[in-house]
């Protein structure tokens, strides 16, 4: 196309315009080293060989030529040559091949770096010989002048000004390529302007002036300068486009100029998300005018306009800022009554929720308070010097829109930007840090919500970085943050980052955002901010409470279950512990008490399964151990990381951050690791161990809390770490710690939830070893949660107790605590609150309760027998007094705890249980079968039942007498009532002893009863003057009171049922009273007399008489029965079958009764005999009780079936049913023995008589059991009494089921039964 319009330029001689057939002569060697001369491929050359040739000359040979012409012709020939070269390929850029384009632009370039006004002459040359080029084509030909011109180094004045006009000409052309022709003139004009700066400003300053509104390749051009990356350069035109704003104020007073101004700044087509070179320089344009302006009035106006413009997009937003702190410059007070004026708008304020009810959809205004907020930042910004006056109206403006607008990305982005902006212009202004803002504090409470609403899955912007940079800033101003905004804003910053997911997992999630980030190199980068923020923070106040402060909300997630977070989080502990020890900012000689829970932290995270935390654990441990290692020491004990090792931390946190949950994560490569290993070759116990041995007392306090505090963590390695650490420390430095109670109660209470078995099991060898030194302290502790004794409490009371020595001085502790004994109504002169000495010495008691079935305690209660007994007993007589309703617990103030009533049978079972597990179940077993325990449950009783326990070990011959006694007559001048009380009725029974006389004289005896006259209780008095008429003082009475036992007996027989049982009670008393020696005589008579009111109808009078059947054989114990045993064996089965009696009262006589009788007559198993009679019932306790009976006294066989079939015509149904069942077990297992009574004339008709009346019972079962009976005697009657057979029922070896079948068989009431 344009060959048409190729001429020979006249400037040129012709052999420049040479056909290119004459160039393959040109390429030889001697050509090469031609100055000035370039070469290119053949391809250039045979683009036009149809071309006929326009000279002779060039038709030659190269080397003829050179040898004829002269060396200059030679040049001029080499640039004609690249001239027409160049020429060419101009031509060819109208090539529609991409590639090809491309090419050729490529190689002109290429030529321009060598022989750059060689290709501007050719372009020149090109633009003259072919006006009438298509645009297209010169808008290529631009974009290589543009290239040319930037390639060179100088630009001489004709060509300035030839492509300076070929610029401008062009600029303002309209042509299909719209606005990318104008843009390439534009950028050829930009860069003739960095060789002549002046000449294109003044052309520019010349077009922008000339009255109506500049074209917009103007504007382009000029924002093109603006964004220059030479910086001389570009403060040039700054300097220039400063004067030409202030030749361009005359323009504001155009109201043409200002409408289109307006409208080019609100244009559709530039308010997208990108903004426009040209908008943005208008902006700037548009603020440097009224920053030159001096009319107030004018600035409003205009400001006020601009404002009303579209606030939808971001650079939209960002210009209007700009053009507002621009004019702020110069009119702060304008742009301030402007800012303020809109801001108070209507439309304004529809778009803030906290004053509007419907939220503003209008796009308009819905972001208009982030134009408000740019706009203070960028006036701050451009306000320069004199900012620091305005700062706190600024920033409350700034917090009042970013709390009253409507969060989301545009304004947190716009709020950061505007913050940033304003601490930049506080940070240059002299004197900031001096000078104290009121308003930091709330604009840290907003960066705070800010950090808190960040999201934890994705992380796709700067927005942390920007915040915890600005709040690093904030730092430095005065007036310093509290401790509580600190606290809070340190706890949002690191969660928002450390909360973050994994790389991968973070990938996943990002949003997709325009600018394409690398997830790891963000995450470092905010890391990075992080740690700058705490080592700001730790510098602005170097004191090792700020350290605690700031790394204790790191320790939050060094806890983490989660072993990124982990990871995060002490990685961030070893970058500012390496940065206070490597800048020795903190001095270590003051009060550390803290440091205790940094060392626990690390040394629980030593153990972590993860091995980069290991890594970095230890590491911590070391730059602890230097710090707290005096400058003059070397720490050459362990051997630490090297101080240039930890830097590391910050490389490697996108190594660590793509390892995730990897356990094998290190930071160290696998080929270096055994190089480094002998960093750590102690170990990480040997180096807690070390770093522990330089704790101070506050210090290792506040480690020992820390590692009990672990053991309530829910991952198992924690709680098994801190229990191991916790059983090192308490080794090592057990004996020295204080607050140990406190301990005591944490480990309980984590205990509690622990489920880790043998990090229990460490925990609890914890507690043995601080018993070692610290039993008062932890039995004290331990009484606050021992009501009740759960599981976890019984276990530490075990361990508290668990070596020898401790477990006697546990016990003597107990009974200290529970001797302290106030009522409710007492005042207050305890130094604990009364209600917690009154439950303490509750929980005593049920702590000694269990522990007496404690096996670490099992020599420790036996040992110190008498006084848990002294102390128990008392204790019932307590409870008894908190349960009683006087008046002085009736004016007890509200809200105080009441008692339970079952605290008073935990005092009685408390007494029980210390009886039957040391050995003294024979008095046990007395009161237990006499239901004397009924007498303890009663304040009315409780005297009663002192008396009879202390009767009972008197009767049994108890071994604890002599030792009672020892412990019995100093509670006997005890200044509380309950104790002399309990101790005056024991040792009125115990006189009845014979181990009185080897412990007390008879005088000594006497001595003790004539005090009691004088206490002031009266029961004191009272039982001390009984006392003192005692057959041990009066050896005489024994005669008398033996002589008055006969009128007794005939008082029996009274008529009177109450005057019966008074008399048998009385000969009971006259029995007891008469001692060990007994009744002597008399005691045969009183059996008898006694036996024959077994079967009484009276119920009250049974139950006496077994009762003092009981006594008697209570007191003939131990001596020679002679005429006595008879009457015991033959009130055996009565009273066996009496314990089916219908009233209660004879069935506990008769179990003590027969109990006594057994024990009487040295029958085996008492204590399973006891056991029986007490608890069990059904089958197998029948079974038991005949057994017993039978096997020893198989010679009184005939004389039990007699009595047993006597007991068959009883009226009272269960006796009956007894004794039937009796028979029924004899024949079963013995049917010799009823064989040969059958066989006897009178025991025949006796078997006969009685099984004959049974078959008339009313009872069916009875009839059917006494017809089989009866059928099976008349059998073996019939037989010679080799042949007697018993009737079909299995062989006493048989099994207990077989036996038990047969009876069913014989007697089908027993399923009944």
């Amino acid at each position: 196309m344009d060959r048409q319009h190729f001429k020979r330029p006249p400037s040129r001689a012709s052999a420049e315009r040479t056909s290119p057939a004459t160039v393959p002569n040109c390429r030889t060697p001697s050509g090469r080293e031609s100055a000035g001369r370039t070469w290119f491929p053949e391809d250039y050359i045979c683009w036009d060989r149809r071309t006929p040739p326009k000279t002779i000359l060039l038709n030659k040979s190269r080397s003829s030529q050179a040898a004829l012409v002269p060396q200059e012709h030679r040049k001029f020939m080499a640039e004609a040559y690249n001239a027409a070269i160049c020429y060419k390929m101009l031509r060819d850029m109208n090539s529609s091949d991409p590639l090809h384009l491309k090419y050729i632009i490529k190689k002109i370039k290429k030529m321009a770096q060598a022989s750059p006004n060689l290709v501007m002459e050719t372009i020149h040359d090109y633009f003259k010989d072919n006006p009438r080029i298509s645009n297209r084509h010169k808008f290529r030909l631009f974009q290589v002048l543009e290239a040319v011109i930037g390639a060179s180094d100088s630009l001489g004045e004709t060509w300035e000004k030839h492509f300076t006009q070929l610029a401008l000409e062009n600029m303002t052309k309209s042509t299909e390529l719209e606005e990318t022709y104008q843009d390439a003139a534009s950028n050829v004009l930009v860069a003739i302007f960095r060789h002549s700066w002046k000449t294109v400003a003044q052309q520019l300053e010349a077009q922008l002036l000339s009255g109506p509104f500049p074209h917009r390749s103007l504007i382009y051009a000029m924002s093109k300068l603006s964004s220059q990356e030479d910086e001389d350069q570009r403060k040039q035109w700054e300097e220039q486009l400063a004067q030409i704003a202030l030749k361009s104020v005359g323009l504001l007073n155009s109201e043409m100029w200002f409408k289109e101004m307006l409208e080019a700044l609100s244009r559709p087509g530039w308010s997208q998300q990108e903004q426009s070179p040209e908008k943005a320089f208008l902006f700037t344009y548009y603020g440097l005018i009224l920053q030159a302006e001096e009319d107030s009035t004018k600035i409003r106006t205009h400001l006020w306009a601009l404002l009303q413009s579209s606030h939808q997009w971001p650079r939209q937003r960002e210009g209007m800022a700009l053009t507002t702190g621009l004019a702020a410059a110069r009119h702060l007070d304008d742009v301030w009554a402007i800012l303020d004026q809109f801001g108070q708008s209507t439309p304004m304020k529809w778009s803030l929720h906290s004053f509007s009810s419907t939220k503003l959809e209008d796009p308009q205004w819905k972001w208009a308070s982030s134009t408000l907020l740019l706009a203070y930042g960028q006036v701050a910004a451009k306000a320069r010097t004199h900012i620091l006056p305005w700062v706190d109206n600024i920033l409350s403006r700034m917090v009042f829109y970013f709390r009253c607008s409507t969060w989301d990305d545009i304004l947190k982005q716009s709020f950061l930007t505007a913050t940033s902006m304003l601490l930049a212009a506080i940070c240059r202004s002299q004197g900031a840090q001096s000078y104290e803002f009121s308003q930091t504090g709330e604009l840290l409470e907003c960066l705070t919500v800010l950090m808190e609403k960040e999201p934890q899955d994705t992380l796709c912007c700067h927005s942390r970085q920007e915040a915890i940079t600005i709040i690093t800033n904030l730092c430095e101003l005065r007036p310093p943050m509290d401790t509580d905004r600190k606290s809070r804003l340190l706890s949002a910053c690191l969660h928002s980052v450390f909360v973050l997911p994994q790389s991968d997992t973070l990938e996943k999630h990002t949003c997709h955002s325009r600018e394409a980030h690398n997830i790891q190199v963000l995450y470092r980068q905010t890391t990075e901010a992080l740690d700058h923020m705490l080592q700001s923070l730790f510098t602005q106040n170097p004191t090792p409470d700020e350290l605690h402060l700031l790394l204790s909300h790191i320790y939050v997630w060094l806890a983490s279950e989660k072993t990124h977070e982990r990871q995060r989080a002490i990685q961030s502990c070893v970058c500012l512990l390496e940065f206070v020890n490597h800048n020795h900012y903190l001095d270590v000689s003051g009060n550390f008490e803290r440091i205790g829970q940094l060392v626990g932290m690390l040394g629980i995270l030593c153990q972590d399964p993860d091995g980069t935390t290991q890594y970095h654990s230890l590491e911590g441990v070391g730059h602890l151990y230097q710090l707290l290692t005096p400058q003059e020491e070397e720490p050459s004990q362990v051997e630490w990381p090297s101080a240039q090792e930890p830097s590391q931390t910050q490389a490697d946190r996108a190594t660590l951050w793509s390892n995730g949950d990897q356990g094998a994560a290190t930071l160290v490569p696998q080929e270096t690791a055994p190089q480094k290993e002998h960093v750590f070759q102690l170990g990480s116990s040997h180096a807690i161990k070390v770093l522990i041995g330089r704790l101070a007392m506050a210090e290792l306090t506040d480690l020992v809390w820390t590692v009990i505090d672990g053991l309530g963590s829910v991952g198992p390695f924690r709680v098994q770490a801190a229990a191991q650490l916790l059983l090192s420390v308490i080794q090592e430095h057990g004996d020295k710690l204080e607050t140990v109670a406190e301990m005591g109660q944490a480990i309980h209470q984590h205990l509690c939830t622990m489920g880790n078995a043998p990090a229990k099991e460490q925990a609890l060898q914890a507690v043995t070893l601080l018993a070692r030194n610290h039993t008062p302290e932890l039995v004290a502790a331990f009484l606050d949660f021992s009501i009740p004794l759960d599981s976890h409490a019984f276990r530490l009371w075990r361990a508290l107790g668990a070596e020898e020595p401790v477990s006697s001085l546990v016990l003597a502790v107990l009974l200290t605590w529970l001797r302290v004994r106030p009522l409710p109504s007492s005042p207050r002169g305890s130094p604990l609150p009364r209600e917690m000495t009154y439950l303490r010495s509750l929980a005593a008691m049920n702590t000694l309760h269990e522990l007496q079935f404690a096996r670490e305690f099992k020599k420790a209660v036996r040992e110190a027998y008498p006084e848990l007994f002294l102390a128990l007993l008392t204790q019932v007589h307590y409870v008894l007094e908190l349960n009683l309703p006087t008046e002085a617990l009736a004016k007890q103030p509200e809200g105080e705890a009441a008692p339970s009533p079952q605290r008073c049978s935990t005092s009685v079972e408390a007494l029980k249980s210390l009886l039957s597990t040391t050995g003294h179940w024979h008095e046990f077993a007395h009161l237990e079968l006499q239901d004397t325990w009924e007498y303890f449950t009663s304040i009315h009783t409780y005297d009663q039942g002192v008396g009879l326990l202390a009767r009972a070990m008197v009767q049994n011959h108890c071994r604890q007498v002599k030792a009672l006694l020892g412990h019995l007559l100093p509670r006997l001048q005890s200044r509380e009532e309950r104790e002399r009380k309990a101790a005056i009725f024991i040792f009125i029974e115990f006189l009845y002893s014979p181990t009185l006389l080897e412990v007390l004289s008879r005088y000594q005896a006497l001595t003790i009863l004539a005090q009691g006259l004088e206490d002031p209780s009266l029961k004191v008095r009272v039982v001390s003057l009984q006392g003192l008429g005692n057959i041990l003082f009066h050896p005489e009475k024994r005669s008398l009171l033996r002589r008055q036992i006969p009128p007794f007996l005939a008082g029996f027989f009274h008529k009177s049922e109450s005057m019966v049982v008074g008399v048998m009670k009385t000969v009971s008393d006259v029995l007891r009273r008469l001692g060990a020696q007994g009744a002597g005589a008399p005691s045969l008579s009183v059996a008898i007399n006694a036996r024959s009111f077994f079967d009484d109808e009276r119920d009250a009078i049974r139950a006496a008489a077994m009762a003092l059947f009981g006594e008697l054989v209570a007191t003939v114990a131990g001596r020679e029965l002679r005429g006595l045993r008879t009457q015991v064996c033959q009130s055996m089965l009565p009273l066996l079958l009496h314990l089916k009696d219908q009233c209660p009262a004879v069935v506990t006589q008769a179990k003590f009764a027969f109990y006594r009788c057994a024990v009487l007559l040295r029958w085996p198993l008492q204590h399973t005999l006891f056991c029986t009679l007490a608890w069990e019932r059904g089958l197998s306790a029948r079974h038991f009780l005949w057994t017993c009976l039978m096997t020893r006294s198989q010679e009184d066989f005939g004389i039990h079936l007699s009595q047993a079939l006597s007991y068959l015509h009883s009226r009272h149904r269960h006796i009956k049913t007894w004794a039937a069942l009796f028979i029924g077990y004899t024949t079963c297992y013995h049917p010799e023995a009823v064989s040969q009574m059958t066989n006897d004339i009178d025991g025949s008709c006796c078997f006969a008589v009685t099984f004959e009346d049974l078959r008339k019972d009313p009872e069916p079962g009875i009839r059917e059991f006494a017809s089989r009976l009866l059928s099976f005697f008349r059998e073996v009657s019939a037989r010679p009494q080799s042949d007697v057979q018993p009737p079909p029922h299995p062989r006493p070896q048989s099994s207990p089921d077989a036996r038990r079948a047969w009876l069913y068989n014989i007697f089908p009431l027993e399923r009944k039964v």
